[in-house]
């Protein structure tokens, strides 16, 4: 019986009864399940386990040459439980015959409906209400912004930016959408308008960023970016730290450039608590827990355990990110 070993999360209620609930999936499959957390990740550990399994799944950790050439011939698939990806070496697992997957899409309706829940939360203006009037006392309410009916930008264009899309289509709203690659006839059909990023930004209420993070999308929203926006505009990010230049973004809300923001992913992380974001009051932080919702992670959790169950039946999967690991195999 081929083994899987995850390590997504740390001990808890919830992540306990998903865990049965993956353990008892993957056993109806033909395969043994084990959930071995680590709340501070540890090489070592992570190789010890890996040993002694068919299968892993991962978190956002480093994986590299130091790991992959400890459990090559063991460890034959490693899933990546999300979509990033920016922190697994590809060639070097290639080099080692480790394929690596990811579980596109899996948690797309919660990162969307926590962009959409961002994007509200800043147009309305609920945290400089909350700092000036709730915790002082003194009701002197500042006017914000309605979402519906206005304009908001999708910067990335796949299954998260698509179901963003749907969301904001049923407030009316007119929906702008950048993609390097896009797809034409799912714009079309859903009515959202392809537009390059100078347009995007320019017109935009609502800006939310759904690109993958890369050397090329590395702070695709700088300080040039920012300067195109309406002053009454927001952009929230719930993809990568990176992608945006904490430091413009830090200058343009500081100066009333751009009337908000919210973030759900930062550059360093857990953000530190001595950040300048912090002092910002019209900034919205969440700790990325975008994904964190039941239905998103039991469907990352069963997808992972699906995409192990097509790789050692020998079916072709679209989530293998490096097919080349098949030139390496002895």
């Amino acid at each position: 019986m081929k083994k899987i070993v995850s390590f997504f999360a740390a001990p808890s209620q919830t992540f306990d009864q998903l865990n049965q609930r993956a353990g008892q999936y993957a056993r109806d499959l033909g395969y043994n399940y084990r959930w071995a957390p680590m709340p501070v990740f540890s090489p070592e550990q992570a190789i010890e386990e890996l040993k002694n399994a068919d299968a892993g799944i991962i978190d956002v950790e480093p994986y590299g040459e130091e790991i992959f050439k400890e459990i090559q011939g063991h460890t034959s698939l490693l899933v990546r439980f999300g979509v990033g990806f920016d922190k697994v070496d590809l060639p070097a697992a290639s080099r080692h015959g480790i394929a690596v997957a990811r579980t596109t899409a899996a948690n797309a309706s919660g990162v969307a409906e926590m962009a959409l829940t961002l994007i509200l939360a800043a147009r309305r203006g609920l945290r400089p209400n909350r700092i000036h009037c709730i915790e002082t006392g003194v009701w002197e309410r500042s006017v914000a912004h309605e979402t519906a009916g206005n304009t908001v930008g999708i910067v990335g264009f796949g299954a998260i930016g698509r179901i963003l899309a749907r969301l904001a289509r049923g407030l009316g709203c007119r929906v702008l959408a950048y993609d390097p690659f896009p797809n034409q006839e799912c714009a079309r059909e859903m009515g959202v308008e392809l537009v390059d990023l100078d347009e995007l930004f320019q017109q935009s209420d609502a800006i939310s960023i759904h690109v993958p993070y890369c050397a090329d999308t590395h702070h695709i929203v700088d300080a040039r970016r920012l300067a195109q926006m309406k002053p009454s505009a927001v952009i929230v990010n719930t993809a990568r730290g990176n992608l945006i230049d904490e430091d413009a973004l830090y200058d343009a809300l500081k100066a009333r450039r751009i009337c908000g923001a919210g973030l759900d992913v930062f550059a360093q992380e857990p953000l530190p608590v001595s950040s300048r974001l912090l002092e910002l009051d019209n900034l919205i932080l969440s700790p990325h827990f975008s994904s964190q919702t039941v239905e998103s992670l039991w469907n990352t959790y069963k997808m992972a355990i699906d995409i192990a169950d097509d790789f050692f039946s020998g079916r072709q999967s679209p989530h293998i990110l490096n097919p080349e690991y098949q030139n390496f195999l002895g």
